[in-house]
């Protein structure tokens, strides 16, 4: 419909409910995109004369340069203690006693319910379908600094955290609401501070409902949809009773906080995560003749794209944007999660939370790249997008694999609800307070959107999920440069700690 229908017209005879959801969220979607995801417009002209448009979207560039920063300036902590994380998140250095709500391995099972999400299917398609094969190695690289990134905000969550609920001191709060907070107040401007963390606070409820919520909800209804005889299927048109019913479930776990959200990460994350991989793994093992080829396009496409210039920058856009939705690095969400950690150091949780991005963008996104592209599906979509795209690629290598998918999206979709909601709690009684009304008020507003999203079409929820999801990362990443130093020098006492020879 176009941009200036107004609400009256979206009832009009004949649309559906959807049609009409939709219509009304179009406006909201235009606006947040235009706002927050403000873009440079380029073009760019080939040797041959080939002119090509581009799009580039300043967060895009602030988030990429702060993963790059932060490696240099940790010298690539995320390498030289990789080990030493999963010795970690395997319980080795468990301490009884330690203040926390959650295991470590709770806190990374339900951070990455968070980001091991349908960016891992739709997102990789959408990557290679706009910046070609390319952009694949984009996303790794981007994967590889955000590592870094995701180790400074985690130490910051744990170390600023609080027990906001003065009726219950066993609940903790943490998150960039509160570092944010004390990072202004250490230069003595209180205020400042006061404005960043509401702004990240009312951020991340967007995100929450956003990329956290109505993204899902869109994404699992349509390879639901999919695999039950799509245009003929008796849902098509009717995402709202798949909403609902998704809604429901996510409201059985969601009424016991943070520990039963982690409890359920971590048996659903492991399970999901394996099946996924491993449907991926038989796939790639069918046409292993092809691999070779594949990794060769991927480089080759990188660095000397066929359409020149425009091909190098669209790739890289492409993989960088889709990296940043992935695994979330610099938006501060991880920091929330990872701050109910039972840990007595900040920075042994950074280590922890830094095996996010490896194990979401590095390993899952790059499983479902290479099914794609060995597949050729991404050179003649057919006006399939996203997690149908994906589905069409395995379904190349095993005819029946997109009910496995089916079964495997609902699974992701369903854990990302599960840990946006509680993000969106705790930014939500950061602003309001901690108490139960507001807690309350929050699981209805969140399941509600929940059948939103099933209901609207793609690509305005794709739209208003980037914007909202995206808007995160300005404050967040302003903290982090201003209390890196102190994550640098707790690194150096734990080094020496626990390192010393």
């Amino acid at each position: 419909m176009p941009e200036d229908t107004n609400l009256t017209s979206c009832f009009e005879n004949g649309s559906t409910a959807d049609q009409s959801i939709d219509c009304m969220f179009e406006g909201l979607a235009n606006l947040a995109e235009s706002t927050i995801l403000y873009s440079i417009d380029f073009t760019l002209t080939s040797s041959s004369g080939t002119v090509s448009e581009h799009s580039l979207p300043l967060l895009i560039i602030w988030l990429g340069v702060a993963g790059l920063i932060f490696s240099l300036y940790f010298a690539f902590v995320n390498i030289r203690y990789f080990k030493h994380s999963v010795d970690v998140v395997r319980g080795k250095f468990d301490e009884e006693g330690t203040d926390g709500q959650i295991s470590n391995f709770q806190a990374l099972a339900a951070s990455l319910s968070g980001t091991v999400g349908l960016g891992n299917i739709a997102g990789v398609a959408v990557a290679i379908s706009m910046g070609g094969p390319g952009a694949v190695v984009w996303m790794t690289l981007m994967g590889l600094f955000g590592m870094n990134t995701k180790f400074v905000e985690v130490a910051l969550g744990v170390k600023y955290r609080t027990h906001a609920d003065k009726e219950n001191l066993s609940t903790i709060s943490g998150g960039p609401m509160y570092y944010l907070k004390q990072a202004f107040v250490k230069h003595n401007l209180p205020k400042v501070g006061a404005v960043f963390a509401a702004f990240f606070a009312i951020c991340c409820i967007g995100g929450s409902i956003g990329g956290g919520n109505m993204f899902q909800a869109n994404q699992a209804f349509e390879q639901f949809l999919f695999v039950t005889g799509g245009e003929d299927s008796w849902f098509n048109g009717r995402g709202w009773v798949f909403g609902v019913g998704l809604a429901l479930l996510t409201g059985l776990v969601i009424l016991g906080g943070i520990e039963s959200i982690a409890n359920v990460a971590s048996k659903l994350v492991p399970a999901m995560g394996g099946l996924y991989l491993v449907s991926g793994l038989i796939v790639i093992a069918m046409s292993y003749q092809a691999i070779p080829e594949a990794f060769s396009m991927m480089f080759t496409d990188a660095f000397t794209p066929a359409a020149g210039l425009g091909g190098f920058v669209g790739g890289l856009l492409a993989g960088v944007q889709r990296a940043s939705f992935s695994n979330e690095a610099g938006l501060g969400s991880a920091a929330i999660v990872h701050s109910a950690a039972k840990t007595e150091y900040p920075v042994r949780q950074g280590f922890v939370g830094m095996l996010g991005p490896f194990i979401d963008t590095i390993v899952i996104c790059n499983v479902t790249a290479l099914v794609i592209i060995i597949s050729g599906v991404y050179q003649d979509t057919e006006g399939l997008a996203g997690v149908d795209l994906t589905s069409k690629a395995f379904a190349d290598g095993i005819s029946w694999f997109p009910y496995v998918l089916a079964v495997t999206v609902f699974l992701f979709a369903y854990s990302t609800l599960l840990t946006w909601y509680y993000n969106g709690e705790k930014a939500l009684a950061y602003l309001l307070g901690e108490r139960a009304s507001v807690r309350t008020f929050y699981k209805i507003v969140f399941l509600f959107f929940i059948v939103i999203g099933a209901s609207a079409q793609l690509s305005n929820v794709v739209r208003f999920s980037d914007a909202m999801l995206f808007s995160m990362g300005i404050p967040n990443l302003i903290g982090l440069y201003m209390l890196a130093p102190e994550i640098k020098r707790d690194l150096k006492t734990y080094k020496e700690k626990f390192f010393a020879k």
